[in-house]
């Protein structure tokens, strides 16, 4: 499975990617281990996220979200998930981290 996924900062800054592998992802992006976009604006709250069945459609989902103006991002965040909540604390508890995955 391949996810995309929206993260924010505090202040709301936006960025869209897509992964093979949420839970490693997250964990870099919050522990800023990838130099980058993310990690120079502190963006790493899990705020919107999306399954696809094949990386094919999961990247041509991150291209159309890519694409969107900011306040249409911001219609999708809400219309799931209206309070901005970390889904990463969710999906995954508190800690994010890949060495605690089972299997």
């Amino acid at each position: 499975m391949y996810h995309v996924y929206v993260l924010a900062s505090r202040t709301r800054v936006l960025y869209v990617g897509v992964t093979g592998d949420i839970v490693r992802r997250m964990h870099e992006h919050r522990h800023r281990l990838v130099p980058g976009f993310t990690s120079k604006y502190s963006v790493d709250k899990l705020v919107h996220v999306e399954t696809c069945a094949s990386s094919l459609d999961a990247i041509r989902r991150e291209k159309q979200l890519k694409g969107w103006v900011r306040r249409r991002k911001i219609e999708l965040i809400e219309a799931g998930n209206p309070g901005w909540r970390d889904l990463a604390e969710d999906l995954f508890g508190t800690q994010v981290d890949p060495s605690l995955r089972s299997g």
